[in-house]
């Protein structure tokens, strides 16, 4: 019956997503393009029998990185199809993956999902992190396509969402082929809502290095900047309660030196306008690294607007805050920038990366902060004193290559599901 009443439900909710895309477009136009994609349209040209991969957004993207490339020991002559939800997680996959064919996955209503599954009878499909929809896993069982969870994680907030709706939940989490968890506690919440052939393999997002092109662009940033210590805040976020960059632009105001430099890095290509006005206001003079002029002496600010180059504002800063953090958002990674070799600092909300903050803290290779003031002033404090956090900087490197090698047990357990290994 609850199945019933879900399928029910899309109907009605078409014109709502249509209207909710409209919305988003007018501060993000990318969302305006390839509708048809999103309501069930067939693809002009899909690729059949492929290695088929759904990373809903930029960082679940970046992740299926270095399992795609360990899939292709198992698989070497099947085509790659990404799928993705966002704007710029299809922006990340046709930069990451240019050989593969990257769409939108449809909204889960039934008949487009079914629509999507014949369309191109995937050989292998997997879903990363958390991207649990129902009548897809249905019309995958129904169609014969082994469907696995990889990088899977689940907090203790949505597990308790999901269940609430275990009775939708539950047959379809039954379906699945495996499930490959990034930690105990990740796997022992995805077991309670329902899933049932689980492991633990860890987290593929250790296994992503910088890559070379990065560290060349963080060398033009630094010729850009010059001699000045630089505090990056990466990956901002806001909330309709707390607007973090905005936090962090009136601490540093009030508290840092002005030789040196605070580069804001938002999450989203909609906020680049918004932080940049808001320094501004300010009185802090900014600039934004898409002007390509070298970064003024008496500039305070330096808006990163741009995408897809995260590591290399990393490799150019002295000290990192990973955003996503202090706005109760859950974190964004914060691997990333431990694998630069940086001391890096976060806030209280970590939900989506508990388990790697919970043990970069004890194996103190970073550093927890309860507000944008004290950020600033650890930050500014570590730029005063470089060898106070060396110690944090070498416990980064242990850290993170004392947890890779989850790409290569993920692939290996999926081939061995599917007899290819």
């Amino acid at each position: 019956m609850i199945r019933h009443l879900y399928n029910a439900l899309w109907y009605p909710a078409a014109p709502l997503l249509r209207r909710y895309l409209r919305r988003r477009a007018r501060a993000a136009p990318a969302y305006a393009e390839h509708w048809g994609e999103r309501f069930g349209a067939a693809h002009p040209q899909p690729v059949r029998d492929a290695l088929w991969i759904h990373a809903v957004s930029v960082g679940e993207t970046r992740a299926a990185q270095p399992l795609a490339a360990a899939l292709r020991r198992y698989f070497p002559d099947a085509p790659l199809l990404l799928t993705q939800m966002t704007p710029t997680g299809r922006a990340t996959a046709q930069a990451l993956f240019p050989h593969a064919q990257c769409r939108y996955l449809p909204y889960d209503r039934e008949d487009w999902v079914r629509r999507f599954v014949a369309e191109h009878r995937p050989r292998v499909g997997i879903l990363m992190e958390t991207e649990l929809w129902p009548n897809l896993m249905h019309a995958c069982a129904a169609a014969g396509v082994p469907l696995f969870l990889a990088n899977a994680r689940l907090s203790a907030r949505s597990q308790r969402g999901y269940a609430r709706i275990g009775a939708l939940l539950r047959p379809a989490l039954a379906t699945l082929a495996g499930c490959y968890a990034q930690s105990e506690a990740d796997e022992a919440r995805l077991r309670d809502i329902g899933v049932l052939r689980t492991a633990v393999a860890g987290n593929t997002k250790f296994d992503i290095a910088p890559p070379d092109a990065a560290y060349a662009l963080a060398q033009t940033f630094r010729q850009r900047i010059g001699a000045r210590r630089v505090l990056v805040a990466g990956s901002t976020r806001h909330t309709e309660t707390y607007d973090e960059a905005a936090e962090i632009l009136r601490a540093w105001r009030q508290y840092a030196a002005p030789q040196d430099l605070l580069v804001v890095v938002p999450r989203h290509p909609e906020r680049f306008d918004a932080v940049c006005e808001t320094a501004a206001q300010l009185g802090l003079p900014v600039q934004r690294r898409s002007d390509h002029a070298p970064v003024c002496a008496g500039t305070r600010v330096w808006v990163g607007d741009s995408m897809g180059e995260l590591f290399a504002y990393y490799l150019a800063a002295d000290v990192v805050f990973v955003g996503g953090s202090l706005a109760d958002t859950g974190c964004q990674n914060i691997i990333e920038p431990l694998a630069c070799g940086k001391a890096v600092l976060f806030g209280t909300s970590t939900y989506n990366f508990q388990d790697a903050c919970d043990k970069a803290l004890a194996a103190g290779a970073a550093r927890q902060i309860g507000s944008a003031a004290e950020l600033v002033q650890t930050a500014a404090a570590w730029l005063d004193n470089p060898e106070s956090c060396a110690p944090m900087r070498a416990n980064a490197a242990a850290f993170v290559a004392a947890h890779q090698g989850a790409a290569d047990r993920t692939a290996a357990a999926i081939a061995r599901a599917v007899g290819a290994g």
